[in-house]
């Protein structure tokens, strides 16, 4: 079983965006409009219609994961945060109980799937550098990307988008729980400065408090800024390092999968 997850990872993990055929949005600092005029009207009409494209594909994605009872988690922050090192414990925590898979959105590199081979849980990376680098995940890019997968002989698909506290809480892509990771070298503030991100996510993992009494850094303003945005939020206080903080988090989610 693992040497054929191992080929699956070595043969089909590398995508690029031109892979990818439906519209992507952009941060276009000269106006944004397709024919070169710049109209904030315009540009807001092409906005909606991208994000309604990628809404249909995301609800096409979660009923294909509803009917093969795949969960699907969607984890995102700022780059450097801890993202690849918080799912490396996970993974090593819950397979192969359960049977995983990963996707791994990045900008360039495979950097962050190599960290998370070798959990016997395949791992397709996707590069957006070739049209400029896209910071998120799309729903059309998800939906892509799963054919590598037999989602029937899954329970929990993990998609690392890339990071960035903007673009990824904008872009559904079908997932049934939306992570931020928040680590305390961050600044309390994060979640006041970029609340959507924080407003859509159902959970918040505040990670690196190892660090802490090496920091000036108030943990409980950070949640409590957290909270003020969503008050609905589930925060873990956790340290990928030392794995403190891991057992409530593990076991949170076993039973989010078994519910």
């Amino acid at each position: 079983m693992l040497s054929m997850l191992k080929f699956m990872y070595k043969y089909q993990k590398y995508f690029h965006h031109k892979d990818f055929q439906k519209p992507h949005h952009s941060h276009d600092g000269n106006g944004g409009s397709l024919d070169g005029k710049n109209t904030e009207t315009r540009e807001i009409k092409i906005v909606r219609k991208v994000l309604d494209v990628n809404d249909t594909i995301a609800a096409q994605n979660r009923n294909l994961f509803e009917e093969k009872g795949v969960f699907v988690i969607n984890v995102m922050s700022s780059p450097g945060s801890g993202k690849t090192a918080i799912l490396e414990k996970t993974l090593s925590h819950i397979a192969p109980k359960v049977r995983c898979a990963v996707i791994v959105g990045d900008v360039c590199t495979s950097n962050d799937a190599d960290r998370l081979t070798g959990f016997g849980a395949p791992v397709v990376q996707v590069n957006t550098d070739a049209f400029g680098g896209d910071c998120h995940l799309a729903a059309h890019v998800i939906q892509t990307a799963i054919n590598n997968f037999s989602l029937d002989e899954l329970d929990l698909l993990i998609v690392e988008n890339i990071g960035n506290l903007v673009c990824p809480a904008e872009f559904d892509i079908g997932e049934h729980l939306r992570i931020v990771v928040l680590s305390v070298t961050e600044g309390e503030d994060k979640p006041l400065k970029y609340p959507l991100m924080f407003r859509v996510c159902d959970v918040a993992l505040l990670n690196k408090i190892d660090l802490l009494p090496y920091l000036d850094y108030d943990e409980e303003a950070a949640v409590q800024n957290m909270l003020k945005v969503n008050p609905q939020m589930t925060v873990f206080k956790i340290s990928a390092k030392t794995e403190k903080g891991f057992v409530a988090w593990i076991e949170w989610l076993t039973q989010k999968l078994h519910g």
